[in-house]
């Protein structure tokens, strides 16, 4: 099994819906329990780009 990216930090981004702390969309978040290895495998592989590009905001960059 996969473990959770979750940090803690459990912050939803109005403008993104992304979470600050592990990057997920709130569906994600919701959905983690029930998603196959595959499914958790895809969005693990999508957390990275979208940090970075959560980081490039003007919001991000203000309170980070």
């Amino acid at each position: 099994m996969i473990e959770s990216p979750c940090t803690k930090v459990c912050t939803l981004d109005a403008r993104s819906g992304i979470c600050l702390g592990c990057a997920r969309t709130i569906g994600e978040i919701a959905q983690w329990t029930a998603m196959s290895d595959a499914q958790r495998r895809r969005v693990m592989a999508e957390l990275p780009a979208r940090r970075a590009a959560n980081a490039q905001t003007p919001a991000a960059r203000a309170t980070g």
